[in-house]
């Protein structure tokens, strides 16, 4: 059954453009979830659920929160979430992430949206991590073009993007607070312990 929703999820970002993760970077975070005992995430950026409904099937004691900001892909994940019976476990916000504010704690918090606005986000929900908590970061190689040199991107928004990516990283590398691991997995994956 979730079998079934998960390739028709996949069929349908292909075919509307949606950015999922890759087969790597999922079977990668679902790995890490399993292995350090996660039970309550927080996810900026769901777009249409897919990830939210692959960690959540990790295991059943797992409890979800994901903030989508736009409206055609919040509501596809709202029908997914549905579908695949995890709409008690997984508690889906119509929001900009950076308008929501939250008193939870939570083992994992998943950064997988808008690109430019990584290191607001690591801010902004920082305080919400729990003490041996995790923040992962999704698109740290972006397509392959962080490694290439700025000039050689011929879209100044993507040249843009690219730069932003980068300044992210150098963030994370930088911050005292936070250890941070890189890893090439999927599209590129950091991930952030308190130090």
């Amino acid at each position: 059954m979730l079998d079934e929703l998960i390739r028709n999820m996949k069929e349908y970002a292909k075919e509307n453009n949606v950015p999922i993760m890759t087969e790597g970077g999922i079977n990668y975070l679902m790995k890490y979830i399993k292995k350090n005992n996660i039970r309550k995430i927080l996810e900026v950026g769901t777009a249409i659920g897919y990830s939210a409904i692959l960690m959540c099937s990790v295991d059943e004691n797992i409890s979800i929160t994901t903030i989508e900001r736009d409206e055609k892909r919040y509501l596809e994940a709202l029908k997914n979430i549905k579908k695949a019976h995890m709409e008690d476990r997984i508690d889906l916000i119509y929001k900009d992430a950076l308008d929501v504010n939250l008193l939870e704690e939570y083992d994992l918090i998943f950064i997988d949206a808008a690109k430019a606005q990584n290191r607001n986000f690591f801010e902004r929900f920082k305080k919400n991590l729990a003490n041996d908590g995790t923040i992962i970061t999704d698109n740290m190689n972006f397509h392959g073009l962080v490694n290439k040199d700025l000039e050689s991107i011929e879209s100044r928004n993507l040249r843009q993007l690219v730069r932003k990516v980068k300044e992210y990283r150098e963030f994370l590398e930088n911050n005292k607070e936070f250890t941070t691991d890189f890893f090439d997995i999927g599209d590129g994956i950091a991930v952030s312990r308190k130090a």
